[in-house]
Formats: structure tokens, C-alpha cells, sequence
């Protein structure tokens, strides 16, 4: 687990810095410097962009993880590289030449509740590909593990880009019209600059022979479509559905609450950083035994920590509204919800890893598809009646029922589970740290509030952890400094 801790470890570093940039940008910069209308513009590009990354990738991202520690040979292994960089040419083309023809269409579909975003279909387009494409040399630096300057892009660099951006805007050096295609033109130069790093690393041979296994990895990107696709419309659909059923400032408010929910994710994205390809090393090897531990460890890794930041968003989100716009406070359930589901995200380890790179990826595609249709269901039906609330609990049911059935899949195919007594023991922790401080409040400024009662929290948490000993690689971390205290 050294290289997992390490790499975590950075990535984690790299991540939190790019949530507290985003944090920035999101509760602060754009609640301030833009209006809530053309806030929530910049959220309908972005999820509609989102939801495109997955086709357009033609699941490139995932098959590149999966096979590419399977190949030996030094022609197959180029072979290989090269079809990954055409493959999703069979759906981008395509789609390009459709969106070429069908503009107005689009458009009007899109702007049928809000006329704001009939003119930025192409805006949608090129941020999309810029995804799409980034994604897959993310995937080809991970299969390397060096997945730290890649993190680095994906999380930070975006974001400081567009807090230069948002700042120029207050201060009228640019206008929103400049600002949203400087917005397209910082996911562009992430994607060039991902792809020179990526090749650094091993510069493809271009060449047009096919592997020998291309039939079964064709079949698998265009299985793994659905899967990603299943995935990101449970993540993304929410706000695009908002676009059709409430104004366009409602995205933005729903926008803000679902980030600050979206923090607890921090640990889980830069541990799949490396638990991912490590994953499909072990399925590759039949390791079942290295996998059933790598399975628990992650889980219980990541439910400590995200069940902690959970907890410390729910219990300080008042103090941390008196510090936004009056329109943007609110929307407490939505936090509470999206964030629960973030935290059952985290129990499941790397069971995401598990399902993608093993032999039955295509039964729990089927289930994945089937739960997309479900949240697209429940959002129809929900957010007419309940608003952003009902988008909320849409993607709550969703998820949660997605999370369920990946748990007992995996049982049912390779008797094992993620969980442990120890999964108990920081569930009841957490609940009495809930149940306690819910009602501890301090008269000071808002931000000392914040982190005085997180502190404190964190320090008890802590504490107990350590005396339970919980976890090994918990203990291992904070004993050293529990031992010079006591002497």
C-alpha cells in the first residue's frame, strides 16, 4: 500500500487545494461577481458539457486502464495507444457534423425555460471534446502512476484560471461575453497541455495496425459509454433538468449547494487516482486475495475521512451562509442529501474499480443504465412538485439504489463485502459527534465559528479513533505524534 498512500497523499494535497480555488470561485466569485442569471448560464454549460464527456470519449478512459497492463509486447502495446486516440473519432465526427447542421434545434431544445442559453451550443460542444480528451490522457498518465501532475490539471489549474477570469470581470478589464469564451478556452489549453505531459511519458507510434484483441476492446468502450454515461447522468442530469422546469438563477443557487456537498468527494478523487489502475493490476493477476484487501482498507479509509468533512459541512453551514449572498443561503436539505450520498459513494471503496475491470462489467452496466433512466424519471416527477429540493431527493434515491446494488454485485461474484466492525464503530462515532455538537454555537465572527467548532470536532474525532484503533493506517499516522505527547 506504500505507493497508494504515497500518491494518495499528494493527490489529496493537490485536490484540497483545487477545492479550496473552487470554494473560492463558487461561494464567493461568482456569487459576487457575476449575476445569478449568467451564474447559472456558466452551470448549464458546464453539466450539459459533463454529460457529453462520457460518449465522447467512446469510454476510451476506462478501456485504457483496464488493458493496458495486460500487453507485453512492444507493437501490440503501440498498436493499442493509437486506437485509443482514434476510437472516439467514431463518435465526435459524427456528432460534430450533427451539432453543425441541428444548431437551432439544439438551441431551442436547451433554451425551451430560459432563452439565456440558446446561443452557446458550440460553447457546450468544445468544452465536451476538451473533457472527453483530457479525460483519456489522464487515463494514459495514470497507467503510468503519475497521476499527481494530472490531478494537479484537473483539479487546480482549471479553476485558478477562472478565478484570474472572474476577477478581471469585477474589475470590467473584461466582459461576461469574454469571460465565457476564455471559460472554453481554459478547457482547451488544459487538454494540450495534459497532452504533452501524457506523451512525455510514452509518445505513441500512431500507428494504424490494429491489436489483435481490438474486437473485445471495442466492445468493451462501447459498453463502458453506457456505464459512463449511467454514471454521469446521475451526477449531472439534475442541474441540466433544472434548466427545463425553473429560471435559470435556480441552477446557480442549486449549483452552490451541491458543490459545497461536493467537498466531501476530495479524499475518494485522489485515492482512485491510484487505487484504480492498481485495481485492474490485481483482476489482471487474479490477486483476490491483495483485492479483498484493498477493497476493505479503501472503503473504511475513505468513509473516516469523508464522514468527517460530512459532518463539519452539516454542522457549520449556517455560520458558512452569513458569509454569501442573501440569495444563496438556503438549500440546507440539498446539502444534507447530496452530501449523504457522497459519503455511501466513499463506503464503497474501490468496488467502481472493481466492476469496470472485471468480466462482469456488462451486468452492471445494464443496472447503470437502468438507474439513469430512474433519476431522469425521478427528476421529471420530482422537481415540477418539490423544485431544487425535488432534485435533491431524485438524486439521493438514485444514487443510494445504484450504490446497493454495486455492494451486492460484487458479494454475489466475488464473496466480498467493504464492510467491518470497524464501519460500525466510525458510523456510531460519527452520530454521537452529530448528536453533540449539533447545538454548540459560538458568538464570534463566522469564519472563527467555523473553525473553532471544527477543531474541536476533528480533535475528539481523532482521538477516539486513535484509542480505538480502528484503523492501521489511521493509527499509523497519528500515533507518532500521540506517543511524543504522552512522554
Amino acid at each position: 500500500m506504500g505507493i497508494v498512500f504515497k500518491q494518495t497523499f499528494n493527490n489529496t494535497i493537490v485536490t484540497f487545494v483545487g477545492f479550496g480555488i473552487g470554494a473560492i470561485n463558487t461561494l464567493f466569485f461568482y456569487t459576487n461577481f457575476l449575476s445569478k442569471e449568467n451564474y447559472g448560464l456558466v452551470t448549464v454549460i458546464l453539466a450539459t458539457a459533463a454529460l457529453l464527456m462520457p460518449l465522447l470519449t467512446f469510454g476510451v478512459q476506462n478501456t485504457l486502464v483496464k488493458f493496458y497492463s495486460s500487453y507485453k509486447d512492444g507493437e501490440e502495446s503501440t498498436a493499442f495507444l493509437s486506437l485509443m486516440l482514434y476510437l472516439p473519432l467514431l463518435i465526435i465526427i459524427p456528432f460534430a457534423l450533427f451539432t453543425f447542421f441541428a444548431t437551432d434545434f439544439i438551441g431551442d431544445f436547451l433554451a425551451e425555460k430560459n432563452k439565456e442559453v440558446r446561443g452557446y451550443v458550440w460553447y457546450i460542444f468544445l468544452v465536451g471534446l476538451a473533457m472527453s480528451y483530457f479525460e483519456i490522457f489522464y487515463s494514459w498518465v495514470k497507467v503510468h502512476m503519475k497521476s499527481v501532475f494530472g490531478n494537479f490539471m484537473k483539479e487546480v489549474f482549471g479553476r485558478l484560471c477562472i478565478a484570474i477570469l472572474l476577477v478581471l470581470v469585477y474589475y470590467n478589464i473584461i466582459g461576461v461575453d469574454f469571460f465565457l469564451k476564455a471559460l472554453v478556452g481554459v478547457y482547451v489549453l488544459r487538454l494540450l497541455i495534459m497532452k504533452l505531459y501524457a506523451f512525455s511519458l510514452e509518445m505513441p507510434g500512431f500507428s494504424f495496425k490494429l491489436p489483435k484483441n481490438y474486437i473485445s476492446i471495442v466492445k468493451y468502450s462501447a459498453l463502458i459509454i453506457l456505464g459512463g454515461s449511467a454514471a454521469v447522468i446521475l451526477l449531472e442530469i439534475d442541474k441540466f433538468m433544472l434548466n427545463q422546469y425553473v429560471a435559470i438563477e435556480n441552477v446557480a443557487f442549486y449549483g452552490v449547494s451541491v458543490f459545497i456537498a461536493t467537498v466531501i468527494t476530495v479524499p475518494s478523487r485522489a485515492m482512485h487516482q491510484i487505487t484504480h489502475p492498481l485495481t485492474a493490476k490485481l483482476l489482471n493477476n487474479n490477486d483476490r486475495r491483495e483485492l479483498r484487501k484493498l477493497y476493505k482498507k479503501s472503503s473504511l479509509t475513505l468513509f473516516i475521512i469523508s464522514g468527517i468533512i460530512f459532518l463539519l459541512i452539516i454542522l457549520n453551514l449556517q455560520e458558512l451562509y452569513k458569509l454569501m449572498p442573501v440569495a444563496y443561503r438556503g438549500g440546507m436539505l440539498v446539502v444534507f442529501l447530496i452530501g449523504l450520498t457522497k459519503v455511501l459513494d466513499a463506503l464503497l471503496g474501490n468496488s467502481n474499480s472493481i466492476l469496470f475491470n472485471s468480466d462482469y462489467y456488462r451486468a452492471i452496466l445494464v443496472m447503470g443504465v437502468m438507474l439513469a433512466i430512474l433519476v431522469v424519471v425521478l427528476n421529471y416527477v420530482l422537481i415540477p412538485a418539490y423544485g431544487l429540493e425535488g432534485a435533491a431527493w431524485a438524486t439521493f434515491i438514485a444514487i443510494a439504489s445504484f450504490n446497493a446494488v454495486k455492494i451486492g454485485y460484487v458479494y454475489s461474484k466475488f464473496k466480498m463485502h467493504p464492510f467491518s466492525l470497524d464501519t460500525l464503530k466510525v458510523l456510531l462515532l460519527l452520530c454521537v459527534l452529530g448528536g453533540l455538537f449539533f447545538y454548540v454555537n459560538f458568538n464570534f465572527y463566522p469564519v472563527i465559528n467555523i473553525a473553532l467548532k471544527s477543531i474541536i470536532i476533528s480533535i475528539v474525532y481523532i482521538f477516539v479513533l486513535y484509542k480505538l484503533r480502528v484503523s492501521e493506517d489511521v493509527y499509523s499516522i497519528v500515533s507518532p505524534y500521540f506517543n511524543k505527547k504522552s512522554k
